[in-house]
Protein backbone atom coordinates (compact mmCIF):
# COMPACT_ATOMS: atom_id res chain seq x y z
CA UNK A 1 0.00 0.00 0.00
CA UNK A 2 1.04 3.64 -0.61
CA UNK A 3 1.94 5.58 2.08
CA UNK A 4 -1.65 7.95 0.92
CA UNK A 5 -3.45 4.88 1.06
CA UNK A 6 -2.19 3.92 4.82
CA UNK A 7 -2.85 7.58 5.68
CA UNK A 8 -6.76 6.81 4.64
CA UNK A 9 -7.07 3.66 6.39
CA UNK A 10 -6.06 5.48 9.62
CA UNK A 11 -8.17 8.36 8.74
CA UNK A 12 -11.17 5.94 8.17
CA UNK A 13 -10.56 4.09 12.21
CA UNK A 14 -9.93 6.93 13.93
CA UNK A 15 -14.02 8.04 12.95
CA UNK A 16 -15.08 5.31 15.09
CA UNK A 17 -13.67 7.97 18.10
CA UNK A 18 -15.95 10.76 17.34
CA UNK A 19 -18.21 11.24 19.59
CA UNK A 20 -21.50 12.00 18.38
CA UNK A 21 -23.51 15.27 18.42
CA UNK A 22 -20.46 16.57 20.72
CA UNK A 23 -17.32 19.20 19.29
CA UNK A 24 -14.14 17.77 17.45
CA UNK A 25 -10.67 19.13 17.56
CA UNK A 26 -9.25 18.06 13.99
CA UNK A 27 -5.32 18.84 13.71
CA UNK A 28 -3.60 19.90 10.90
CA UNK A 29 -1.23 18.16 7.55
CA UNK A 30 -2.06 15.39 5.35
CA UNK A 31 -3.07 12.87 7.79
CA UNK A 32 -5.55 15.31 9.54
CA UNK A 33 -6.21 15.69 5.41
CA UNK A 34 -7.75 12.84 4.58
CA UNK A 35 -9.48 12.51 8.49
CA UNK A 36 -11.43 15.91 7.16
CA UNK A 37 -12.70 14.15 4.25
CA UNK A 38 -13.85 11.42 6.11
CA UNK A 39 -15.54 13.35 8.85
CA UNK A 40 -17.71 15.25 6.25
CA UNK A 41 -19.46 11.68 5.45
CA UNK A 42 -20.98 12.08 8.90
CA UNK A 43 -21.43 15.57 9.28
CA UNK A 44 -24.72 15.70 10.24
CA UNK A 45 -23.62 13.85 13.79
CA UNK A 46 -20.87 16.21 14.38
CA UNK A 47 -22.16 19.16 16.32
CA UNK A 48 -18.73 21.70 15.72
CA UNK A 49 -15.00 21.75 15.21
CA UNK A 50 -12.08 23.27 16.56
CA UNK A 51 -9.43 23.89 13.76
CA UNK A 52 -5.55 23.74 14.79
CA UNK A 53 -4.36 26.18 11.58
CA UNK A 54 -5.78 28.51 9.28
CA UNK A 55 -5.45 25.83 6.73
CA UNK A 56 -7.56 23.37 8.70
CA UNK A 57 -10.24 25.48 9.49
CA UNK A 58 -10.66 26.49 5.35
CA UNK A 59 -11.07 22.62 4.80
CA UNK A 60 -13.53 22.44 7.28
CA UNK A 61 -15.56 25.07 6.70
CA UNK A 62 -15.14 23.86 2.90
CA UNK A 63 -16.96 20.87 3.95
CA UNK A 64 -19.75 23.10 5.78
CA UNK A 65 -18.64 22.28 8.94
CA UNK A 66 -19.13 25.27 12.44
CA UNK A 67 -15.44 26.28 12.97
CA UNK A 68 -15.02 27.33 16.81
CA UNK A 69 -12.84 29.94 18.19
CA UNK A 70 -11.23 27.97 21.18
CA UNK A 71 -12.02 30.67 23.96
CA UNK A 72 -15.56 29.43 23.47
CA UNK A 73 -15.20 26.09 24.44
CA UNK A 74 -15.49 24.91 27.66
CA UNK A 75 -14.76 20.88 27.05
CA UNK A 76 -13.88 18.36 23.89
CA UNK A 77 -13.91 14.25 23.84
CA UNK A 78 -11.31 14.05 21.12
CA UNK A 79 -8.66 15.92 19.56
CA UNK A 80 -7.27 13.72 15.97
CA UNK A 81 -4.71 14.92 14.28
CA UNK A 82 -1.20 13.11 12.68
CA UNK A 83 2.31 12.98 14.33
CA UNK A 84 6.25 13.33 12.18
CA UNK A 85 7.44 11.30 15.02
CA UNK A 86 5.87 8.81 17.46
CA UNK A 87 7.06 6.12 20.39
CA UNK A 88 6.12 3.38 21.63
CA UNK A 89 5.16 5.12 24.92
CA UNK A 90 3.19 7.94 22.98
CA UNK A 91 5.82 10.97 23.15
CA UNK A 92 5.73 12.58 19.90
CA UNK A 93 7.25 15.25 17.93
CA UNK A 94 4.61 16.76 15.55
CA UNK A 95 5.10 20.43 13.40
CA UNK A 96 6.25 19.36 9.64
CA UNK A 97 3.36 21.40 9.15
CA UNK A 98 4.14 24.59 11.16
CA UNK A 99 1.11 24.35 13.13
CA UNK A 100 2.96 22.73 16.55
CA UNK A 101 1.42 25.44 18.70
CA UNK A 102 -2.32 25.81 17.55
CA UNK A 103 -2.09 21.93 17.75
CA UNK A 104 -1.09 21.55 21.39
CA UNK A 105 -3.18 24.63 22.44
CA UNK A 106 -6.03 22.31 21.10
CA UNK A 107 -4.97 18.82 22.16
CA UNK A 108 -4.82 20.62 26.08
CA UNK A 109 -8.28 20.94 25.87
CA UNK A 110 -9.36 17.67 24.53
CA UNK A 111 -10.04 14.53 26.77
CA UNK A 112 -8.34 12.27 24.78
CA UNK A 113 -5.68 12.52 21.69
CA UNK A 114 -5.85 10.22 18.89
CA UNK A 115 -3.17 10.08 17.27
CA UNK A 116 -3.04 8.72 13.10
CA UNK A 117 -0.12 8.01 11.38
CA UNK A 118 1.08 5.91 8.79
CA UNK A 119 4.07 2.95 10.25
CA UNK A 120 6.78 4.14 9.07
CA UNK A 121 6.19 7.33 11.76
CA UNK A 122 6.84 5.10 14.74
CA UNK A 123 10.78 4.71 15.93
CA UNK A 124 12.25 3.78 19.00
CA UNK A 125 13.85 7.37 19.57
CA UNK A 126 13.10 10.68 18.55
CA UNK A 127 14.75 13.08 16.78
CA UNK A 128 15.63 11.63 13.29
CA UNK A 129 12.79 14.19 12.42
CA UNK A 130 13.78 17.78 12.98
CA UNK A 131 12.66 18.85 15.89
CA UNK A 132 10.22 22.04 15.41
CA UNK A 133 10.82 25.25 17.54
CA UNK A 134 8.34 28.02 17.03
CA UNK A 135 9.86 31.15 18.38
CA UNK A 136 9.44 35.01 18.73
CA UNK A 137 11.34 36.45 15.33
CA UNK A 138 13.26 38.81 17.17
CA UNK A 139 14.66 35.72 18.95
CA UNK A 140 15.76 33.11 16.66
CA UNK A 141 19.49 33.55 16.56
CA UNK A 142 19.71 33.73 20.01
CA UNK A 143 17.45 30.75 20.61
CA UNK A 144 19.27 28.89 17.38
CA UNK A 145 22.47 29.17 19.55
CA UNK A 146 20.81 27.72 22.89
CA UNK A 147 19.33 25.03 20.74
CA UNK A 148 22.99 24.02 19.17
CA UNK A 149 24.33 23.94 22.78
CA UNK A 150 22.26 21.30 24.09
CA UNK A 151 23.60 18.96 20.93
CA UNK A 152 21.22 19.93 17.48
CA UNK A 153 21.84 22.35 15.08
CA UNK A 154 19.12 24.46 14.43
CA UNK A 155 18.27 25.98 10.73
CA UNK A 156 15.58 28.72 10.15
CA UNK A 157 12.78 27.17 8.18
CA UNK A 158 12.18 29.24 4.86
CA UNK A 159 9.68 29.07 2.38
CA UNK A 160 9.86 31.43 -0.78
CA UNK A 161 13.31 32.50 0.37
CA UNK A 162 12.02 33.99 2.97
CA UNK A 163 11.52 32.71 6.82
CA UNK A 164 8.46 30.88 6.91
CA UNK A 165 5.86 32.83 9.25
CA UNK A 166 3.67 30.77 11.43
CA UNK A 167 -0.50 31.32 11.66
CA UNK A 168 1.14 33.03 14.77
CA UNK A 169 3.40 35.19 13.12
CA UNK A 170 6.23 33.77 14.35
CA UNK A 171 9.50 31.98 12.95
CA UNK A 172 10.37 27.89 13.30
CA UNK A 173 13.99 26.45 13.91
CA UNK A 174 14.20 22.63 12.88
CA UNK A 175 16.37 20.78 14.96
CA UNK A 176 18.61 18.44 13.25
CA UNK A 177 20.51 15.89 14.51
CA UNK A 178 18.57 15.25 17.77
CA UNK A 179 18.56 11.92 20.13
CA UNK A 180 16.25 12.55 22.55
CA UNK A 181 15.80 10.06 24.93
CA UNK A 182 14.39 11.45 27.65
CA UNK A 183 11.26 13.51 25.46
CA UNK A 184 9.46 15.07 29.07
CA UNK A 185 12.91 16.32 30.30
CA UNK A 186 13.73 17.93 27.00
CA UNK A 187 10.29 19.43 26.23
CA UNK A 188 10.39 21.03 29.25
CA UNK A 189 13.99 22.58 28.55
CA UNK A 190 13.55 23.99 25.48
CA UNK A 191 9.88 25.50 26.43
CA UNK A 192 12.46 27.20 29.26
CA UNK A 193 14.52 29.07 26.51
CA UNK A 194 13.12 32.63 26.48
CA UNK A 195 12.33 33.44 23.15
CA UNK A 196 10.16 30.24 22.34
CA UNK A 197 6.87 29.61 21.91
CA UNK A 198 6.61 25.75 21.85
CA UNK A 199 8.42 23.29 21.04
CA UNK A 200 7.29 20.38 18.64
CA UNK A 201 7.55 17.58 21.31
CA UNK A 202 4.35 16.16 22.74
CA UNK A 203 5.24 14.30 25.54
CA UNK A 204 4.31 15.50 29.12
CA UNK A 205 1.22 15.31 27.18
CA UNK A 206 1.44 12.77 24.80
CA UNK A 207 -0.92 10.70 22.35
CA UNK A 208 -3.62 8.23 24.26
CA UNK A 209 -4.24 5.99 21.47
CA UNK A 210 -1.96 5.88 18.66
CA UNK A 211 -4.08 4.61 15.30
CA UNK A 212 -0.69 3.06 12.85
CA UNK A 213 -1.59 2.11 9.34
CA UNK A 214 0.30 -0.81 8.32
CA UNK A 215 0.61 -3.07 5.48
CA UNK A 216 -1.63 -5.88 7.28
CA UNK A 217 -3.81 -3.15 8.25
CA UNK A 218 -4.50 -0.64 10.91
CA UNK A 219 -2.74 -1.39 14.25
CA UNK A 220 -4.10 0.24 17.79
CA UNK A 221 -1.71 1.71 20.38
CA UNK A 222 -2.52 2.22 23.83
CA UNK A 223 -0.72 4.79 25.98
Amino acid sequence: MTQDELKLEVAKAAIAYVVENEIVGVGTGSTANFFIDELAKIKHKVKATVASSEATAARLRAHGFEVLDLNDVTSMPVYIDGADEITASGAMIKGGGAALTREKIVASVAEKFICIADGSKLVETLGKFPLPVEVIPMSHAVVARKLNAIGGEAKLRMKDEKPLVTDNGNYILDVHGMQITDPVAMEAAINNIVGVVTVGLFAAQGANVCLLGMAEGVKTLQF
